[in-house]
């Protein structure tokens, strides 16, 4: 798919001028009917910004792109509409850039040749593309907003509904008979209103519903230490937090890759170029086990790397968030990954000291904690227009420098998540992955996500919870005692407390993102390989009750239970609970 330029802008044609150029901050004059949030095409390549602030003839914009070059005088003139998403087929398998611009053809490949990198003011060019239509309904059915109408199905094979949009309610006047359909095509007629094959929707505005419901069913992300002691619901918000090299990006991907969602939607906001085209490799080469074709066929990729214009990494969130939106409107539940939102409130930053805003703590903006309560409101499971049920979950990475939880991006961002997933660096560096501290982590959805367990057959799961996540606790306090009087000095109860604990670390918490069988685990799995953690460990308490001495036990064989997650299939809860007897038969035997 070719990349081109706009047409240029011409001395004459614009409705103003631009008078001054502060990096990507342009004070334009005699732009005429301007409102805040508009698009304005500035200079002559039509270099796209958004306004931010009017002061009489003076306004205010700030630019997604790269401004060398654009120089008092040159025109600009104002698209009369808010930053939009054209919303439509050819999404998935897609990578975009923060403005939904595409970096490559969906599916041909990680940001394939030279249509990864745009030009200042480049825009799709050349043979526009084509779907296949096929409808499903017929004219005079009554239709609602979200109601599907056709599928659509690109060169990549993938089907992708095509629905009313929102305020397209009533009778199906006509809709177009299978055929070849462009983006900008009419394909059905509703009331009088024409629906286009794609819709454009402003990304800063929510997309509306009939009502939102509880969110009462898990994500399962495949990783046991969060889906068993730090679960996220479906439709609820989850944050990530670390310094550097603690594993945020490789867990991000481990959600990414096997958490049973519908549609990902994986907005890599300031990060490392080549991380990102790793992510997009994996994706492109994993199978996906619902469909058993690649994963990036129910992936989008909003990529605005670290050394893509940093205006734009502010408008990705909002992009990627109006995606996810658009699929859940479609009765799909989608995971909306950002990584991270610290940088994105880097750019907040940049723009407000452009800009002349009075800083606040850091250098931040005033308005930073409104931004992510706005952003992290806008997740949740609805009711859509059309009747169905969707949901949009977000999981956002948080990169706070030097580790210090007590910034601000950090210490706001624990206020309005759900769950927060907080990486420690000592169990990094002692290679223990996922990193998650069970010490600085919590979730909010375990009381109704303990109902939904109960529902489905496992009305032990909340208290196995608590037991597993209570031993852990007692665990590191007896730790720090036997760093003073040492481990021998311990009463056997407390010796079989650290044991059973580094049982839990090791066998359950501990996963392998390299291993087929451990990068992801099946619920069945991670509930049988908690409860054989506390089953040793409550028949060696009874044994150290009954005069076993605490060495013989913790020279007891527990390998078959330590390799159960690695040499055992995901969802081979059958083959734990067989590997539990046999560790609770050598315990019984005597030394």
């Amino acid at each position: 798919m070719a990349v081109t330029g706009h047409p240029r802008l011409g001395a004459g044609d614009g409705d103003g001028r631009v008078t001054r150029v502060a990096g990507p901050l342009v004070e334009l004059a005699g732009l005429g009917n301007v409102a805040v949030f508009d698009i304005a095409e500035v200079g002559t390549d039509r270099l796209p910004g958004e306004v931010v602030a009017i002061d009489g003839d003076r306004v205010t914009a700030q630019l997604y792109e790269y401004t060398g070059g654009l120089a008092p005088g040159m025109p600009a003139r104002s698209r009369g509409e808010p930053l939009s998403a054209r919303l439509g087929p050819g999404l998935l398998g897609g990578v975009f850039d923060g403005l939904l611009r595409p970096l490559t053809d969906p599916l041909a490949g990680p940001l394939a040749g030279a249509a990864a990198w745009l030009r200042p003011g480049a825009r799709r060019g050349g043979e526009p593309p084509r779907f296949r239509f096929r409808p499903s309904a017929r004219p005079g059915d009554e239709v609602a907003p979200g109601a599907r109408l056709g599928v659509a199905v690109g060169a990549g094979g993938i089907e992708e509904a095509v629905v009313a949009p929102p305020g397209a309610a009533g009778r199906l006047a006509w809709v177009a008979g299978e055929r070849l359909a462009g983006v900008d095509d009419v394909v059905a007629r509703v009331e009088g209103r024409d629906v286009g094959l794609t819709a454009r929707w402003p990304v800063r505005r929510p997309r509306p519903s009939r009502c939102r419901l509880d969110a009462t069913v898990p994500l399962a992300t495949g990783q046991r230490v969060l889906d068993l002691l730090f679960p996220v619901a479906k439709g609820s918000t989850a944050a990530v937090v670390g310094g550097f090299g603690t594993g945020k990006t490789v867990l991000l991907q481990q959600v990414a890759k096997w958490c049973d969602a519908d549609v990902i939607v994986y907005v890599g906001c300031g990060e490392r170029g080549n991380e990102l085209a790793d992510v997009i490799d994996e994706l492109q080469a994993l199978e996906d086990p619902r469909t058993s074709r690649r994963l990036a066929e129910r992936t989008v990729i909003i990529a605005n790397t670290s050394n893509m214009p940093v205006m734009a990494r502010e408008a990705s969130i909002y992009t990627g968030m109006t995606v996810a939106e658009y699929f859940r409107d479609q009765g799909l539940d989608v995971v909306l990954i950002a990584d991270s939102t610290s940088r994105w409130a880097e750019a907040l930053r940049e723009f407000s000291s452009r800009s002349g805003e009075l800083p606040a703590e850091e250098g931040f903006p005033a308005g930073l904690a409104s931004a992510l309560a706005a952003f992290y409101e806008r997740a949740g499971r609805v009711e859509t227009l059309a009747g169905g049920q969707g949901s949009v979950t977000v999981v956002a990475a948080v990169s706070p420098p030097g580790g210090d939880m007590a910034e601000p991006v950090s210490a706001h961002t624990q206020r309005f998540v759900r769950s927060l997933w907080t990486l420690d660096r000592d169990l990094a560096y002692a290679r223990h992955y996922p990193a998650v501290s069970w010490r600085a982590s919590f979730s909010r959805d375990v009381a109704s996500l303990a109902a939904w367990h109960t529902r489905n057959g496992d009305a032990g799961w909340a208290a196995r919870r608590a037991r597993l996540h209570a031993l852990l606790a007692e665990a590191d306090h007896l730790r720090s005692v036997a760093e003073l009087v040492g481990t021998a000095a311990l009463p056997g109860r407390e010796r079989v407390v650290l044991l059973a604990a580094r049982l839990a670390r090791e066998a359950v918490l501990q996963q392998s993102a390299l291993s087929p069988n451990d990068a992801t685990c099946g619920l069945a799995k991670q509930s049988a390989l908690a409860g054989a953690v506390l089953a040793v460990h409550d028949r060696a308490q009874a044994l150290v009750r009954d005069g076993r001495p605490a060495t013989l036990l913790e020279a007891a064989g527990y390998a078959p239970l330590l390799r159960a997650g690695a040499e055992l299939g995901p969802d081979d809860a059958a083959g734990v609970t067989a590997r539990r007897d046999q560790v609770l038969a050598a315990l019984e035997r005597p030394a």
